[in-house]
C-alpha cells in the first residue's frame, strides 16, 4: 500500500495559479498511474486529471482542460498538478490517488490508495 501526502493548497485570487504536489512512499510508485480528484462542499468527488505510470499520456476533465497540467517525477516519487487561471468553481479539497494498473482512469474505483487531501480556495 503506497502512502500519499498532498501539499501546495491554499487561498488564491481568481486568475491566479497554484501547484499541488503529492509525495508517495514506497518503491513501486513508478508502476502506478496517478490521478487527481476534487470534492467541493456539498458535491460528490469528481475526476480532475490522471497520468500514466510512464508519464507518456494524461487525461483531463473538460472543466480543467487547457488550464491544469498533471506531471510526475518518478525519481522523486511525486506527482504534480499545475493549476493556472483558477476560477472560484475550482474551490475544493483536492486528492491524489494511485492506480496499480498503471493506466489512466477516470473512475474512483480503479484507485487503491488515496491521500488525505489539500484545500484549494479561489476567491472572486
Amino acid at each position: 500500500q503506497v502512502q500519499l501526502v498532498e501539499s501546495g493548497g491554499g487561498l488564491v485570487q481568481a486568475g491566479g495559479s497554484l501547484r499541488l504536489s503529492c509525495a508517495a512512499s514506497g518503491r513501486t510508485f513508478s508502476r502506478y498511474a496517478m490521478g487527481w480528484f476534487r470534492q467541493a462542499p456539498g458535491k460528490e468527488r469528481e475526476f480532475v486529471a490522471a497520468i500514466k505510470w510512464s508519464g507518456g499520456s494524461s487525461y483531463y476533465s473538460d472543466s480543467v482542460k487547457g488550464r491544469f497540467t498533471i506531471s510526475r517525477d518518478n525519481a522523486k516519487n511525486t506527482v504534480y498538478l499545475q493549476m493556472n487561471n483558477l476560477k472560484p468553481e475550482d474551490t475544493a479539497v483536492y486528492y491524489c490517488a494511485a492506480d496499480r494498473d498503471g493506466f489512466v482512469s477516470t473512475y474512483e474505483s480503479d484507485y487503491h490508495s488515496w491521500g488525505q487531501g489539500t484545500q484549494v480556495t479561489v476567491s472572486s
